[in-house]
């Protein structure tokens, strides 16, 4: 599913994909939404972490903060791939039906949900 991310759930992850050439770009995104939109932002990790191929930072974020993060994410990715989903407690529908992707999306690694 590659459509634009949609407010249907209470709360969200956004994990923000780089690599080394990138780490920087990253870096001064998560550290512009930590202040701007005061949230939590996780730890930019330099390998892959989870299902994610990528390298990866999280983002935890909730409904009330959906529209205005989300745009703002899209507007200043600079070619950052960015996963979205809903936080609903079943990791492999959070990571599937209720993922959107904010540029290319990235095939996951599912195996450790099933």
């Amino acid at each position: 599913m590659n459509t634009y991310p949609q407010n249907l759930y209470q709360h969200y992850h956004a994990h923000i994909y780089y690599d080394a050439n990138t780490l920087n770009i990253a870096q001064h995104l998560c550290l512009e939404v930590a202040d701007r939109f005061k949230l939590k932002i996780g730890r930019l990790h330099q390998t892959e972490v989870g299902p994610h191929p990528r390298w990866s930072c999280q983002i935890s974020f909730n409904h009330q903060h959906f529209d205005r993060l989300i745009a703002y994410l899209d507007a200043q990715r600079q070619g950052l791939t960015i996963l979205v989903h809903g936080q609903t407690g079943d990791d492999l529908k959070d990571h599937t039906e209720h993922a959107y992707w904010l540029g290319e999306a990235v095939p996951l690694n599912l195996a450790m949900f099933k």
